[in-house]
């Protein structure tokens, strides 16, 4: 059975964010915890968002990235990044976004989690590295990751692994949904393809159901 490593889990509170001159909150500057820490249906204990309308949420408690990225990131910015870059609760190894559908769940330690959307990059990635461009590699690349919603809460900690429990029958993977999203918008079979998932977020329902209705 598939399975994925958590290289590290990570929580954060808002906290001040400077942008355009102007002060922000946000609690994208997670930090990784050792502990073995409660995953409830809205998010992991001690874990907190600030813009609780764009961020957060049953459809998006848990933010996923894989590691595999941080390399190319680390030559777009010039830096080395730590764990947690990307404001993500989990670091991963394993899941990528042209592997991984929506819909698909995942053993979690004693949780249950499944896939709910991609992740959508906002401003507040450019206003960490100081890259205005940021949010809009982050949608042409693809490296976006992705959203878990909790079907099961527990206990989770770093040594657990994500363990594929159940593949969604339709395969719409998180790449294929970016693309439709960013790139091939008016591909209207692909929209409906997309929307044909009944696990898709409420969110990413309304903006492709919109953009269908709108052709």
């Amino acid at each position: 059975m598939k399975s994925a490593e958590i290289l590290s889990l990570n929580t954060g509170k808002p906290a001040p964010l400077m942008y355009n001159n102007r002060e922000v909150a946000s609690a994208i500057k997670k930090l990784p915890v050792t502990d073995a820490i409660f995953l409830s249906h809205c998010n992991f204990d001690g874990d907190e968002q600030a813009d609780l309308v764009n961020h957060g949420g049953r459809d998006k408690a848990v933010c996923v990235y894989p590691y595999e990225h941080y390399p190319y990131w680390e030559g777009e910015l010039t830096t080395r990044l730590e764990m947690g870059a990307f404001g993500e609760n989990l670091t991963t190894k394993g899941l990528l976004e042209t592997e991984v559908c929506i819909g698909d769940i995942y053993l979690l330690g004693e949780a249950v989690v499944q896939i709910s959307q991609p992740r959508q990059p906002c401003y507040k990635l450019a206003a960490r590295y100081g890259a205005q461009d940021m949010p809009l590699k982050v949608q042409e690349t693809g490296f976006t990751g992705f959203y878990f919603r909790v079907l099961k809460e527990g206990k989770v900690s770093r040594e657990d692994r994500l363990i594929l429990e159940k593949r969604h029958p339709m395969g719409v993977t998180v790449s294929f949904a970016n693309r439709i999203k960013y790139i091939d918008k008016e591909n209207q079979e692909a929209i409906r393809t997309i929307l044909a998932v009944e696990e898709l977020s409420d969110s990413w329902r309304a903006s492709l159901s919109k953009r269908l209705h709108a052709n």
